[in-house]
């Protein structure tokens, strides 16, 4: 996969966005495992913009390392300062699996009962209503009708 390439304007732009983040991954002396490799990847597609913090002194082997991970993981390297690397990929947008027999949920409704007496205050109650459930105009909770099916459509 190839690596994002972005304008100096927008690189401009992660690296003020990444100037308050600390590093989420740290590589150690065995350099770029596999399993390192996946936890960049995992904190890429949760975060977006993370810090990569290399625990070796070489300053050509941190440059490969940025410019590996950004070709494998086809995310864009941002910034290489110090010990520090900045990757940037955009977050995938999550799908909502769309779940046709789901009922609506409670919700809880305030009701205000009058005194038949005037010079009462009204009884303030809180109540939960199901999502088969309706409110009367009277305050009461009734449970929905059910929908009675046509007998031609059961027919078919």
């Amino acid at each position: 996969m190839p690596q994002i390439t972005l304008t100096p304007a927008q690189r401009k732009v992660h690296r003020a966005e990444a100037h308050h983040l600390d590093p989420l991954v740290r590589v150690g002396g065995e350099g770029l495992s596999p399993a390192v490799k996946k936890e960049i990847d995992a904190a890429l597609k949760a975060h977006g913009l993370i810090k990569v913090r290399v625990f070796s002194d070489d300053r050509a082997a941190r440059e490969g390392m940025l410019q590996t991970l950004a070709n494998e993981l086809d995310a864009a390297p941002i910034q290489h300062i110090g010990k520090l690397l900045v990757l940037w990929r955009p977050i995938p947008e999550k799908i909502k699996p769309i779940d046709e027999e789901r009922m609506p949920g409670p919700r809880d409704v305030k009701v205000l009962k009058f005194s038949k007496r005037g010079g009462q205050r009204p009884e303030m109650k809180v109540v939960r209503v199901l999502g088969n459930q309706r409110l009367t105009s009277g305050g009461q909770v009734k449970r929905a009708k059910v929908m009675k099916k046509s007998i031609k459509k059961s027919a078919q």
